[in-house]
């Protein structure tokens, strides 16, 4: 099979996109509005700075004492992954899938050779498209 990401990729718009200085209480509301579990971050210029998932919030709870109304007010780049795992529009639906199973991850964001987001490689919608 050929498919490329483009082919099942989210377009910008259909999945949330925060700002660094968001609070975490918005990536929340933003996460159960998109029933996707993940928002990502842009900086000003439209890179991808990060991503923060329903499995970053488990691991934050697990690793801090401090109550979970307090991670509330916190910027969301303090618990977001800056280093995501990402993918190409152009990179073949396999590849990425194997890179996915790999990773054990259900979201790939996906950037241009610039680093600027242009997509959203999430593994149920790509299952949706596809079946």
């Amino acid at each position: 099979n050929m498919m490329k990401v483009k082919d099942v990729m989210l377009p910008l718009g259909k999945f949330p996109i925060l700002k660094p200085n968001n609070l975490l209480k918005e990536a929340l509301v933003e996460m159960v509005k998109s029933r996707l579990g993940l928002v990502c971050i842009l900086d000003q210029n439209k890179k991808l700075i990060g991503i923060f998932t329903d499995g970053d919030i488990r691991r934050m709870l697990l690793k801090n004492q401090k109550p979970f109304s307090a991670f509330f007010v916190d910027d969301i780049i303090v618990h977001a992954n800056k280093k995501p795992t990402v993918c190409r529009d152009s990179d073949y639906l396999k590849d990425s899938l194997k890179l996915m199973e790999v990773k054990g991850i259900w979201d790939l964001p996906v950037i241009d050779d610039k680093g600027n987001l242009i997509g959203l490689f999430h593994l149920h919608q790509a299952i949706s498209k596809l079946l």
